[in-house]
């Protein structure tokens, strides 16, 4: 699904990489160890941080701009700090998930 406004606003969503079907009856270790098919989760997550850090960045920078009054549009302000909000929530949404889910693990009896 593609929405244009979103994306001409340089806001690119994410895109999961595809699993290969015979990989993915095989279970995480497949037939010959660990599957190096994707990026690995802690490469996910740098990049999401990263990701967050540049979307809150230019927002801080419009913003500056926009108190300063060089900024010639107040709509790139508005989409940048809405997108730096929205971003910011998910990344807080999926850290408490991982949080929950650890400490759903740490109670599992051995």
């Amino acid at each position: 699904m593609s929405v244009s406004g979103v994306e001409a606003a340089g806001f690119a969503p994410y895109v999961a990489p595809r699993v290969d079907a015979s990989r993915a009856t095989a279970g995480p270790q497949g037939p010959s160890g660990p599957s190096s098919s994707g990026p690995d989760f802690g490469s996910l997550v740098l990049d999401g941080i990263d990701r967050l850090d540049q979307a809150q960045q230019r927002s801080d920078t419009l913003a500056v701009q926009a108190a300063t009054g060089d900024l010639q549009s107040i709509h790139d302000y508005t989409v940048a700090a809405t997108q730096a909000s929205v971003t910011t929530q998910v990344t807080v949404a999926v850290r408490n998930k991982a949080l929950e889910a650890f400490t759903e693990i740490m109670r599992m009896q051995a």
